[in-house]
């Protein structure tokens, strides 16, 4: 068994200051890194230490492994918790930390490698069985490959994606053949600049979709558990912004199945932590397919958190020591239901823009056992312009999802924002729409709406 004797933390923001957070319970030291632009950053102020490695763009602080693995040194940190989003899927960078004799807080870099390219992982996905939609192989700009054809073949409206894409980034939505040979070129010149590779291919649009999760927590041997679902159907530009958990109004065979083919792959790559599988559900076909796999914790892993008491974080950490005594399944059950809201500094009524500045005014509903506010910033403290403009995660419970829902609502209209633009009112918006309350959602629920005028 290892110790974790000082944790270093090559993330920033919100889930920084989560990890810290149990972290401190478990009497563990943090150690986090910062760019020029968060030198004053309250994961930096929270942190026991803190290094700073870079200028604000994050390809030269954030993403710099050897400035991360230098501040391992200096600082004597023997372990690394990726967070989410910037290294969390990099093998390269998880490879590295082991070949330097740390400890890494998360699965082997060989399933890193297998699930984090979304074009590998849906072809492990179909050779186990688990239902994927239809679509293409991956295909590179200097390929010559008949796209329109297989775009035929496989029917419009249809998405390309970027293979080595993740969170909703590098995702287009196509109609028609007119549009499709510039939307592949403008994928590709973006998964190339945003991911190094500009491999894409193409998959059917499940045009009336819901969008379902499964939490899994594997023991690295083979063996796991589900931690049941959650819904995030509520997204802008592929990026969610409601959460949920569990899912609403899921037919029950479709629960148990998604839940099963999550452990199938668990099972195959011997999963170690924890990791989220994700489904589109077919509204129509009254079916689902496998999205893709995170290899990761999930910024909506909270409302998870508040419907099973679980610290996942803490069974992160204990799980890369071996400190994790393996668990069964019908040792949890769900408590009531949780939902999640992400607080945007951004303005909804010009295409959610992103809307940095210094908040002039904070302030959140005090914490109880049934609301829980994650943030990575305090009243004066600026948004930047170089890093997602999230300002908090309000996570609210109740006995039934009519009562989370009302919860989340007084939590809302008890928060004060000032100085930036930001989404309040819009969610509020959303959480009083009839259509919410009856779970008569789709993932193109935000489109539909503002083209109806019902919301800003």
């Amino acid at each position: 068994m290892k110790t974790v004797e000082k944790l270093l933390i090559a993330n920033r923001g919100e889930i920084a200051c989560r990890i810290i957070r149990t972290c401190k319970k478990m009497g563990i030291k943090t150690v986090s890194v910062y760019s020029e632009a968060d030198r004053e950053a309250l994961h930096v102020r929270i942190a026991d230490e803190a290094y700073e490695i870079g200028p604000p763009p994050v390809n030269e602080s954030y993403l710099d492994v050897r400035a991360i693995l230098r501040v391992m040194q200096e600082s004597g940190a023997n372990a690394v918790h990726p967070g989410y989003g910037l290294l969390a899927e990099n093998a390269a960078f998880a490879r590295a930390v082991q070949e330097a004799g740390h400890l890494w807080i998360g699965p082997d870099p060989a399933t890193i490698d297998a699930m984090g390219d979304k074009e590998r992982a849906r072809a492990l996905a179909i050779s186990l069985g688990v239902p994927v939609a239809p679509g293409s192989g991956r295909f590179q700009p200097s390929d010559d490959v008949d796209k329109k054809d297989i775009a035929d073949k496989i029917g419009y409206p249809l998405l390309i994606k970027a293979a080595a894409g993740g969170g909703g980034i590098g995702m287009r939505a196509v109609s028609s053949a007119e549009e499709l040979d510039a939307q592949i070129e403008t994928t590709q010149k973006l998964a190339g600049r945003i991911f190094g590779d500009p491999s894409v291919f193409l998959e059917r649009y499940v045009a009336n979709a819901r969008h379902v999760e499964v939490q899994i927590f594997g023991f690295g041997n083979g063996e796991g558990i589900h931690l049941f679902d959650r819904d995030c159907t509520i997204q802008r530009r592929f990026q969610k912004i409601i959460e949920e958990a569990p899912a609403p109004a899921l037919p029950k065979d479709i629960r148990i199945r998604m839940q099963e083919a999550a452990l199938i792959l668990v099972r195959h790559q011997s999963y170690l932590g924890a990791g989220t599988v994700e489904f589109i559900y077919d509204c129509d076909r009254k079916d689902f397919y496998f999205l893709e796999m995170n290899t990761r914790i999930q910024v909506e892993h909270a409302v998870t958190e508040m419907v099973t008491g679980i610290d996942l974080v803490r069974w992160q950490i204990e799980a890369a020591t071996g400190a994790f005594t393996a668990a069964r399944q019908e040792d949890f059950d769900l408590t009531g239901h949780a939902l999640e809201c992400r607080i945007y500094a951004e303005r909804p009524e010009k295409n959610f823009m992103p809307s940095p500045g210094t908040l002039t005014c904070l302030q959140f509903p005090e914490q109880t056992d049934d609301l829980r506010i994650d943030t990575g910033v305090e009243q004066g403290d600026k948004i930047t312009p170089y890093y997602d403009p999230m300002i908090a995660k309000i996570v609210a419970s109740g006995p039934d999802r009519a009562a989370a829902i009302s919860r989340m609502r007084t939590a809302l209209s008890q928060t004060k924002i000032e100085g930036p633009g930001c989404n309040l009112a819009f969610l509020l918006m959303v959480l009083t729409d009839p259509d919410f309350e009856k779970v008569d959602i789709t993932t193109n629920y935000i489109e539909r709406r503002h083209r109806q005028k019902k919301i800003a």
